[in-house]
């Protein structure tokens, strides 16, 4: 059973330990090494704290254990991050957050994102559309190839 709960600065960085596990396990088939490792390397965006304390992030867990979680910046109407712990990838994690984190903003909202290569198939399967194919200015410094794709 997935459980929901709002994410909160303090969970920052076990948040990001699991980011940085599914960057490595998930994008390294679409991602040329050496910017996958820049990539993971770089720290937590200095807005997660801001976009967790507006209610911007949800946490999913299974069994007690982080399975996933998701960041939408409310102001931009950007989802900024949906990440699934390897182990519960294919579980329906991923969906659940991202249903969630759409339901903060309501249905008639837009949202977009930049969504990584490899998980386009997913956005698209979920009712996103692909605009663009973007390089995305990663926070880090390094531009990221990315689809910008976005929900009406």
């Amino acid at each position: 059973m997935i459980t929901l709960s709002p994410a909160t600065s303090a969970d920052i960085p076990v948040l990001w330990d699991l980011r940085t596990r599914a960057l490595r396990e998930q994008c390294a088939t679409h991602y040329d090494p050496a910017i996958l490792r820049a990539w993971a390397a770089a720290p937590p965006p200095a807005t997660y704290p801001a976009l967790l304390a507006r209610g911007g992030g949800i946490k999913a867990l299974v069994n007690g254990v982080l399975a996933g979680y998701a960041i939408l910046d409310l102001g931009r109407n950007e989802i900024d991050a949906v990440f699934v712990d390897e182990q519960f990838t294919g579980k329906g994690v991923g969906k659940v957050l991202l249903r969630a984190v759409e339901q903060m903003t309501g249905p008639a909202t837009a949202l977009h994102l930049h969504a990584s290569l490899n998980a386009v198939p997913f956005y698209e399967a979920a009712g996103y559309r692909a605009i663009e194919n973007r390089q995305y200015q990663h926070p880090s410094g390094i531009l990221l190839d990315c689809v910008f794709m976005t929900r009406a």
